[in-house]
């Protein structure tokens, strides 16, 4: 599997261009230019801080002892580069495409992630994916070789399930799993119960990750276009299908999605969580860009 099995040669060419820089400071594997807060021996100097019991002698600095009489330790910052978790919804509701996209949910979500990674690879950056559905299933470990590009481009490669999502749950014990702190990025249609989101991305950041979604939705999900008598299946359970005046629900169905994604930006919001909507009949490139736009202005 190649990136450009999913992404066309000038999809690429813009998403090259972009800089995946996180807002926070997070830690990698190896030197690069992302700032880490946590302190090194090898690097830059930062500052002296009066020494205490239990500090390593080696890290004295006894010139500044020779010119003050007192102890003092030296201080480094470390350069490291990002180190970014995909989680990959796929779903039975990933697997939706209306009339006036050409890609499915997932089609888009696959899209969206080769890129992200093929970016931040470039850049030197480790990634990791986590495709799931009710659990998690495809886990490829987060690496920075150029060649790691494939293992990922394999696990995306697979197909949406026809299994039912539990974001909350599989949020929870991903991130009881992850490592030191990084980046998370969550593609996902967001269809979950908002009080256990809420409690995976409470614990996410209370590890110290920054957290991006990128929520994938149909368009016909935000403004429901049908007329008429309409049979609608559930994709995550093909057994329930119903036939409906689409008249009549319209209005009830937007009304409960509008307090569903209310819902769902305030928990993001209150966890410092950037949440950015990105609709299927819209090129995935164009949302990128317009998603870094946007959190350079913010920064």
């Amino acid at each position: 599997m190649r990136i450009l099995d999913l992404v066309t040669p000038k999809e690429l060419s813009r998403v090259a261009g972009l800089q995946m820089l996180a807002r926070q400071i997070v830690e990698g594997f190896c030197s690069g230019r992302h700032r880490s807060p946590h302190k090194g021996f090898s690097v830059e100097f930062k500052e002296h801080r009066p020494y205490v019991r239990g500090d390593e002698l080696r890290n004295i600095d006894w010139k500044a002892f020779g010119k003050s009489d007192r102890l003092y330790i030296r201080e480094f910052e470390e350069e490291t580069n990002l180190r970014c978790t995909l989680l990959v919804d796929r779903s039975g509701s990933m697997r939706y495409g209306g009339d006036r996209s050409q890609l499915t949910k997932y089609d888009y979500a696959q899209q969206l992630a080769a890129s992200l990674t093929y970016l931040m690879l470039a850049q030197q950056d480790a990634v990791g994916v986590i495709t799931f559905d009710d659990q998690p299933r495809d886990q490829v470990s987060t690496r920075s070789r150029p060649s790691h590009l494939r293992a990922v481009m394999t696990a995306l490669a697979n197909d949406a399930t026809r299994r039912e999502t539990d974001l909350g749950g599989v949020f929870q014990k991903v991130a009881s799993k992850l490592g030191r702190r990084g980046l998370v990025i969550i593609i996902s249609d967001g269809m979950g119960e908002i009080a256990s989101i809420a409690r995976a991305l409470t614990q996410f950041r209370s590890k110290g990750h920054e957290v991006l979604f990128f929520q994938v939705l149909d368009p016909d999900e935000t403004d429901f276009p049908f007329s008429g008598r309409v049979q609608f299946r559930n994709l995550e359970n093909e057994d329930q299908q119903h036939v409906v005046d689409s008249r009549t629900i319209r209005d009830a169905y937007l009304e409960r999605f509008q307090q569903h994604q209310t819902a769902l930006q305030s928990v993001c919001r209150r966890n410092r969580v950037d949440l950015f909507l990105a609709t299927t009949d819209r090129p995935f490139d164009d949302a990128m860009h317009e998603y870094f736009s946007m959190r350079r202005r913010i920064r």
